[in-house]
C-alpha cells in the first residue's frame, strides 16, 4: 500500500494493543485531544484495517495475539510499501530489543510504564517530522528540500541552493530518473520555451560549480542535443 491520502483535520492513529486496561486509558486519554482513533486487539485486525485506511502514526504492542508486533512493522513497510511513523510500546528495555524494533522498521520505542505525555509529545514529533519530509525530493542517495533550497547527498553533507540554481535542480530532481529537455528548463525558468539556450546552459554550469564545491559532485550530466539529467552516481 503506498501511503493513502487523506483530508486535512485530526490526527488519525492506530492503537495496536491487547492490554484491554492500557488500551482504554490510551483512548480516553488520546480521545480528549485532538486524534481520531482506530483500534486493534491483535495482529491479523491490525494488518486489516492498515490495508483499508491511512493513518497519521501507529502506536504498536510488540507482543500480540496472532501476529506480533515486529513482525506487523515489517509488513507495513515491505508488504504495505508504507512509511507510516511507527511507536513501538513493550515492556522490554535492552539495548537488543531496541535494536530488534528499530531493525523492523519501527520509528521510536516507548519503554512501558509511561506517562502518557511522554507518549502524546512522541506522537507530535513524528507528525512534525513526517510534515517536514513530505516535501523532501529524493533521488537515490541525493536530496533536496525546496522549503529549505537545500540540496544533500548522504554522508556528504548538504549545500544551499539560489535563484535559477534551485530551480533547475528541483526540476531535475522531480523528473529523475528520466532526462529534462531544454524547452521543460526553459518553461520552469521563464514560463515559455523558447529561453535562451546560451543562458540556460550557463545557469547549468554555475549549478554544477555550486554543487561541486558544496557536495563534491557535479551530478547533472548533458544529453547533447535534449537537454540534462540527474545522476546520483
Amino acid at each position: 500500500m503506498s501511503d493513502k491520502t487523506q483530508p486535512a483535520g485530526r490526527v488519525r492513529l492506530l492503537i495496536v494493543e491487547d492490554h484491554k486496561q492500557l488500551a482504554e486509558n490510551l483512548f480516553e486519554y488520546l480521545g480528549e485531544q485532538r486524534y481520531e482513533l482506530d483500534y486493534a486487539a491483535d495482529g491479523l485486525t491490525a494488518l486489516h484495517l492498515l490495508a483499508h485506511n491511512a493513518y497519521d502514526v501507529i502506536i504498536l504492542d510488540i507482543m500480540l495475539p496472532g501476529v506480533d508486533g515486529l513482525s506487523i512493522c515489517q509488513r507495513v513497510r515491505q508488504d504495505l510499501n508504507s512509511n507510516v511513523p511507527i511507536i513501538m510500546l513493550t515492556a522490554r528495555d535492552s539495548i537488543d530489543d531496541k535494536t530488534l524494533g528499530f531493525h523492523s522498521g519501527a520509528d521510536d520505542y516507548l519503554v512501558k510504564p509511561f506517562h502518557m505525555r511522554e507518549l502524546e509529545l512522541r506522537i507530535q514529533a513524528l507528525c512534525r517530522r513526517r510534515h517536514s519530509d513530505s516535501n523532501r525530493l529524493s533521488a537515490g542517495q541525493v536530496h533536496y528540500d525546496p522549503g529549505t533550497l537545500k540540496a544533500s547527498i548522504d554522508g556528504a553533507g548538504e549545500v544551499l541552493l539560489s535563484g535559477y540554481g534551485a530551480t533547475i535542480f528541483e526540476t531535475l530532481m522531480r523528473h529523475y530518473p528520466r532526462f529534462v529537455s531544454y524547452q521543460t528548463l526553459s518553461e520552469s525558468l521563464w514560463g515559455n520555451a523558447d529561453g535562451d539556450p546560451n543562458t540556460l546552459r550557463t545557469h547549468v554550469y554555475s549549478l554544477r560549480k555550486v554543487l561541486k564545491t558544496g557536495l563534491g559532485r557535479e551530478l547533472i550530466r548533458t544529453l547533447h542535443g535534449r537537454g540534462y539529467c540527474l545522476t546520483d552516481e
